[in-house]
């Protein structure tokens, strides 16, 4: 689908930033006057001159990737590319590190996607990560953030192996979420990486590493696995070293200015004076006491609902809760008594 002339000249008016990193920032929001047809900017006129030919390059990349894959079921649609930035739609659906298929038909759909995007001669380079992979509402794959992507005119042994990539890539997901539905073929491509790969892993991705962590500052995590990584563990085990704390769930959104915030829901009868007390240094910019945790009947805690209020999506909260009373019932106290409200607040 590619947009037509009223959705590629109409206004952006932004809601809620998702992401602040140093190459670019990413807001969600509506096309004023085109209802029921939600978009996000990767926005670069602010990011800091000694970067801005990186975002670009980084952009360029998305965009000719994007472009490459328009028509392909589960890819987004890019509106505009102007001096802001670059305009594309919003994908409706869960990343995969909350959602947690199970289901096969998820992960068929989700090699029908990369058979249709090997046909269009791209290769995504960065479906390693779970976040960008997403499950929709009607349960199919759509895939996000091509700003790795390549577009091959030839189809050589350098598009073969990155596209073995991207499906090896594919099957790590399968393994975390649905090991029992691994073929033996499929373990078999697992156990065994591309010759560049490990190269890559051995040289490129240390220095990689090296220059985006430590030097600038910056992780492509997406500000979220390293924060809760790095300082969750310390974190949980101090609140929880106290008996009247029965659960922690950690959760990440982005600053108003560059960076990332960490969100703690705390469930406890504890006052927030006392839970920062108790938290180690460094302590979570926000922490939420709730009497009671979402969890579902199994008793495993309702992620999904708690990451759209710590980055404050409540339009997405209401889809998920709409056909359960039960989770609706159990998240309005949170919802009522939540910290996150200045991800809305925006640069003008």
């Amino acid at each position: 689908m590619m947009p037509d002339t009223e959705i590629a000249n109409a206004r952006f008016v932004p809601g809620t930033v998702h992401k602040r990193d140093i190459f670019s920032e990413t807001i969600s929001g509506t096309l004023e006057g085109v209802p029921g047809f939600p978009v996000v900017l990767r926005k670069l006129d602010g990011v800091p001159f000694y970067v801005r030919p990186i975002a670009w390059f980084l952009a360029r990349k998305e965009i000719r990737g994007l472009r490459a894959v328009q028509g392909i079921d589960g890819t987004p649609v890019l509106v505009r590319v102007d001096k802001t930035g670059l305009l594309r739609s919003w994908t409706q659906g869960t990343p995969l590190q909350l959602a947690k298929p199970t289901d096969p038909a998820w992960y068929r759909d989700a090699k029908r996607l990369l058979r249709q995007m090997r046909r269009a001669g791209v290769t995504h380079n960065d479906i390693a990560k779970p976040q960008n992979w997403l499950m929709t509402p009607d349960g199919r794959a759509a895939v996000i953030d091509f700003q790795l992507a390549s577009v091959h005119r030839r189809r050589g042994v350098l598009f073969r192996t990155m596209a073995r990539e991207d499906l090896r890539h594919l099957l790590k997901q399968k393994r975390a979420y649905a090991p029992e539905l691994l073929t033996a073929s499929e373990h078999r491509m697992l156990a065994t990486k591309a010759l560049p790969a490990r190269i890559w892993m051995a040289t490129g991705k240390r220095l990689y590493n090296f220059i985006t962590r430590r030097l600038m500052n910056w992780s492509d995590g997406e500000g979220t696995e390293d924060r809760i990584s790095r300082d969750g563990p310390a974190l949980i085990a101090a609140l929880t070293a106290d008996p009247r704390v029965t659960g922690v769930a950690l959760h990440t959104y982005a600053l108003p200015a560059k960076g990332v915030g960490l969100y703690a829901f705390v469930e406890c009868d504890l006052p927030v004076a006392a839970l920062r007390a108790l938290a180690p240094e460094p302590r979570p910019e926000l922490i939420q006491p709730v009497k009671s945790l979402p969890r579902t009947a199994e008793g495993a805690v309702r992620e999904d609902a708690l990451n759209l209020i710590a980055t404050n999506r409540l339009d997405e909260l209401e889809m998920l809760q709409a056909d359960d009373p039960v989770l609706a019932a159990a998240l309005r106290p949170i919802v009522a008594g939540r910290l996150n409200l200045t991800d809305r607040v925006l640069r003008r």
